[in-house]
């Protein structure tokens, strides 16, 4: 894919910032920079922070991989454990809980796919909805 661009960052909470300079790098000076860096930061964020919180293998790196596609972007987030993400209801004390929730309410669609030799990738589109022009 044209403009992809990636990354191996430690399993740790410091990667999530790191994760949202690289989107902000990506779409520096594209067509689509100014309209989906918002939202991308939001969703890349979610992402990253659940492998990091949930993908915990030892020794292992996540890879993030943003990619501008047409009008939209593409957010890959890869981490070394087969346990697929899943939305969970979360009561109105919890504090966390609610990452996918935003992902499936902003990402024009998301998923989870396996890799080989091990691992998933968590993806996610970001582009035009139904508030943009």
């Amino acid at each position: 894919m044209s403009g992809a661009r990636s990354r191996w960052l430690p399993c740790q909470p410091k990667s999530v910032a790191v994760a949202r300079g690289l989107l902000r790098e990506v779409l520096a000076g594209t067509a689509i920079g100014d309209e989906r860096l918002e939202v991308g930061e939001l969703v890349l964020s979610e992402l990253v922070t659940n492998a990091v919180l949930h993908a915990r293998v030892p020794g292992r790196l996540i890879q993030v991989q943003v990619t501008p596609v047409g009008d939209q972007l593409r957010i890959e987030v890869h981490d070394a454990s087969d346990e697929r993400p899943a939305i969970r209801a979360a009561a109105d004390g919890d504090v966390s809980g609610r990452g996918l929730h935003l992902v499936a309410s902003l990402a024009e669609a998301w998923g989870c796919c396996p890799r080989m030799g091990g691992g998933k990738f968590v993806w996610a589109l970001v582009g035009p909805g139904e508030g943009d022009s």
